[in-house]
C-alpha cells in the first residue's frame, strides 16, 4: 500500500484566482465584495483524500475532483469529458451557480457522469478565527462557517441540484473545530491527493504532466472555471492522456467511508 502524497504549503495559494472571497456578515448574497484582509490564521489543517486502490496498475482508480469557485466555465474540459464520458465530482459555490445557468444545465443533463457538492456560498475560507488564509479573508467565527456551507447548500437545492454530502471549502484549508462543526452538519470533507493545477495558476505543459502522471487511488483536484487561463487545457489533455493509459474514473459518491484520509498541519 503506498503512503498518500502530501500537499506542499502553498498548494492552495493560487486559488486565490478562483474568486475572491467575500464577507462573512453576507451570508445570503453570493456576490458581494471582498473583506479587508487580516493575518493570516495559523495552526490550521489541509486535509488529504484517497480513494480505495484497485491494486492493478494498469487501471488505476484515479477521482477527478474539479472546483467552480466565481467566473465562467471552461469547456476545453468540459467537453473532454462529455466526449471521453469521463465522471467528475465538481464542487460548486453559489457564486458560480448564479452566473452558470447553462451550463448548470448541462451538468444536471448528464447526472451519470458528473456529482454536484458544495464548495460554499461565497467561497470564505471555512476557519472559525478572524485573519486570512493564502490572503483570503476567513469565515472568522464559527456561526460563519455553519452559514457559508448550510446557505451554499441552499442555493444547490434552490437551483434543482441534489442536496449535497460532501463539502470542500475555499483553500481547502480548516480548523480540528470547523472540521468537527462541519462534519457534524453531515458532510464529509473533501481533501485530495495531488494538486492538478496549483489553483489554475500553471501553464497547461506542467498541468497536463502533473495529470497525466496521476497513480491509483489519487484524488486530483484542479478547476473548471477559468476559461480564459493556460491551465484549463493542461486540465483537458491530462485527462485525456490519463484515461489513455487505462485509468479508471471514479467519484466521491461511489465510497462509503473506505477512503484513505488525513491532514497535515500546519
Amino acid at each position: 500500500m503506498r503512503r498518500s502524497m502530501l500537499l506542499s504549503r502553498r498548494a492552495f495559494c493560487a486559488c486565490l484566482a478562483c474568486g475572491l472571497a467575500a464577507p462573512r456578515a453576507m451570508a445570503s448574497d453570493p456576490s458581494v465584495p471582498p473583506a479587508v484582509a487580516g493575518a493570516e490564521v495559523k495552526g490550521t489543517l489541509e486535509p488529504r483524500l484517497n480513494v480505495p486502490w484497485s491494486g492493478n496498475h494498469a487501471a488505476p482508480h484515479v477521482a477527478l475532483t474539479l472546483d467552480a469557485c466565481s467566473g465562467h466555465v471552461d469547456m476545453r474540459i468540459l467537453s473532454v469529458l462529455l466526449d471521453e464520458q469521463i465522471p467528475a465530482t465538481i464542487f460548486v459555490t453559489a457564486r458560480w451557480l448564479r452566473r452558470n445557468a447553462e451550463a448548470l444545465a448541462l451538468l444536471k443533463s448528464r447526472p451519470d457522469l458528473f456529482e454536484l457538492e458544495n464548495h460554499g456560498l461565497n467561497h470564505v475560507p471555512a476557519i472559525d478565527r478572524p485573519g486570512t488564509v493564502y490572503g483570503i479573508p476567513t469565515a472568522g467565527s464559527m456561526e460563519a462557517v455553519v452559514s457559508e456551507v448550510e446557505e451554499g447548500a441552499k442555493w444547490m437545492v434552490k437551483d434543482g441540484i441534489a442536496a449535497p454530502h460532501w463539502f470542500r471549502g475555499a483553500t481547502a484549508r480548516y480548523t480540528p473545530a470547523s472540521v468537527t462543526a462541519i462534519e457534524g452538519l453531515g458532510y464529509r470533507i473533501a481533501g485530495f491527493s495531488l494538486n492538478g493545477d496549483q489553483g489554475a495558476s500553471l501553464p497547461a505543459g506542467a498541468v497536463a504532466k502533473r495529470i497525466a502522471a496521476a497513480r491509483d487511488g489519487d484524488v486530483i483536484i484542479s478547476h473548471v472555471n477559468h476559461p480564459e487561463r493556460d491551465s484549463g487545457a493542461g486540465v483537458a489533455r491530462g485527462v485525456a492522456a490519463l484515461k489513455a493509459r487505462g485509468a479508471v474514473f471514479v467519484r466521491l459518491d461511489m465510497f462509503d467511508g473506505t477512503e484513505v484520509a488525513g491532514a497535515v498541519r500546519q
